[in-house]
């Protein structure tokens, strides 16, 4: 009894830590979205900060008019942390330059300058704080909106008594300048630090192919199998760690010739022939030393490729021999065995659409690119990326992208649009993806139908890398099949990159 219960508290362990593990995964790749992170950052940080001047205000006699044009200026900071107002300088210059205009205006109008009207606020002052704010802002470049909310608030805030900041008494207007330069400076000195240490280096916490995916398996199978070889050993050598595994599967034909040769180095034609007396003589089982040697074949086919490899890339290279089995679950296996991130497989068909172990490969718990050689070249210097929506892959592909164009390659990122009007937020979102890259990649936007754009275009490039559709429903794919269903003639390498989950089992895996 005792027993059990330990089990089932044990099995509802395991499983909360699966879920926790999804969520977590989830909740990454989610933020992997550049405006889903600015989102999540507004939505949290700027009430933090907001928060923490609340309470160092609170110690003083400051007024609450302060909080208004601060926290609108936080969310334009955090909101566009590339944008034309998000400077810090401008922030912090433009609130100060806006108190102090609208001090001016205030001692300007105590000289008459507008009139003074008991317990109103002068029109003319007002006025007067405005363009006298524009004036400085634009004068020492420092352009900030909410700049004009302090020119405002500051004559609000001078019809209140004095101030006690710290024991001492201080003009109101006055304290309200300092205040705003304090936790002006306060705020913009968190954003600098975020933008810093964070946002600019999000690419090494958020992507995951930035850090790994650099031990790679490859599938030997079928006549392109040594161009994907090289694929794969180009996108190991680009990180310092990288290794590359080939894996042979040995299938009945392979062992059949192995049983023949076996047979024949005991003077008979086949198997069957054999007498027992020979059959006892083997160390081990016959089907033991029949499995040996078309091992060894195999490792035969595959060590030139791997030698070439090492000299070529510079990049350690293994081979590894499996038996006869599902070859979808065998790669799985053998990718988790060697430690590989990355299983890259010749791009298989049938019937026009993806082979059934392409498609379970994909299904898999690993990232996987199916790879298409048609021009049999082994470098890849113009690579094109086909972005349809931000997130994880996206990422992943223009990592890829730059391991493979390699510094004097050249990297471009495109996504296709139906109408004109969606054109600023297609620049938007490839804007925010290429702003973690590492070298310059050009982007573009095109109003045209995704096959049209790369038949009228493929020829230009050496590559085109685009996602697999693993995230869209099995209805939406009858309807509207993946991309890569439907450019069977363009003329250039292609590449389809599936990002993998890591909580999620292979369905052949489950079989087994």
């Amino acid at each position: 009894m005792l027993d059990r219960l330990r089990a089932k508290l044990g099995a509802a362990r395991r499983r909360a830590r699966r879920i926790e593990r999804r969520e977590f995964a989830e909740l990454r790749q989610w933020a992997e979205d550049t405006s889903n992170l600015l989102h999540l950052t507004t939505l949290l940080l700027v009430p933090m900060l907001i928060a923490l001047v609340t309470q160092i205000t609170n110690l003083t006699d400051l007024s609450f008019l302060l909080f208004p044009p601060l926290a609108s200026g936080a969310y334009t900071l955090f909101s566009d942390p590339q944008g034309q107002y998000s400077s810090p300088r401008a922030f912090v210059g433009g609130l100060v330059a806006g108190a102090l205009a609208g001090w001016a205006a205030l001692e300007l109008s105590l000289l008459g300058v507008g009139g003074v009207s008991t317990g109103a606020i002068s029109p003319l002052s007002a006025g007067l704080s405005i363009m006298l704010c524009g004036g400085l802002t634009w004068l020492a470049s420092v352009e900030e909106p909410a700049a004009f909310s302090t020119a405002l608030l500051v004559l609000v805030s001078a019809r209140g008594d004095a101030v006690l900041v710290f024991g001492t008494t201080v003009d109101p207007a006055a304290a309200y300048v300092v205040a705003v330069a304090v936790s002006g400076s306060l705020v913009a000195g968190a954003f600098t630090v975020w933008r810093t240490r964070f946002y600019e280096e999000r690419a090494r916490y958020l992507y995951g192919t930035t850090q790994a995916d650099d031990h790679v398996l490859v599938p030997m199978r079928g006549e392109t199998s040594e161009a994907t070889a090289f694929f794969g050993a180009r996108l190991a050598a680009a990180h310092d760690a990288g290794k590359v595994v080939l894996l042979d599967i040995v299938d009945d034909a392979e062992m059949a010739v192995a049983e023949r040769a076996v047979s024949a180095d005991h003077g008979a034609a086949t198997p069957g022939d054999l007498p027992d007396s020979v059959r006892a003589s083997f160390d081990g089982d016959f089907e033991e030393e029949v499995s040996d040697r078309a091992a060894a074949a195999a490792v035969e086919r595959l060590e030139p490729h791997a030698a070439e490899i090492r000299a070529r890339f510079d990049v350690p290279c293994e081979v590894v021999v499996a038996a006869d089995g599902d070859p979808a679950r065998v790669a799985v296996e053998t990718a988790r065995a060697t430690n590989s991130d990355l299983i890259v497989t010749p791009y298989e068909t049938e019937d026009g659409l993806l082979s059934p172990f392409a498609r379970e490969v994909f299904a898999g718990p690993l990232d996987a690119v199916a790879f298409r050689s048609t021009t049999g070249v082994h470098t890849w210097r113009r690579v094109l990326v086909l972005v349809a929506r931000p997130g994880d892959s996206a990422h992943a592909m223009i990592d890829f992208a730059e391991r493979l164009a390699g510094e004097s390659g050249g990297v471009s990122v495109c996504t296709c649009i139906d109408a004109e009007s969606e054109r600023r937020r297609a620049e938007t979102k490839l804007a925010n993806l290429v702003e973690t890259t590492t070298g310059p990649v050009e982007t573009r936007v095109a109003r045209s139908e995704v096959t049209a754009f790369l038949g009228a275009n493929a020829d230009a490039y050496d590559l085109v890398l685009m996602g697999s559709s693993g995230d869209r429903s099995a209805a939406s794919r009858l309807v509207s099949p993946p991309t890569f269903e439907r450019i069977q003639d363009v003329q250039c390498d292609v590449a389809i990159v599936d990002r993998g989950n890591a909580d999620h089992e292979v369905r052949v895996l489950r079989e087994g």
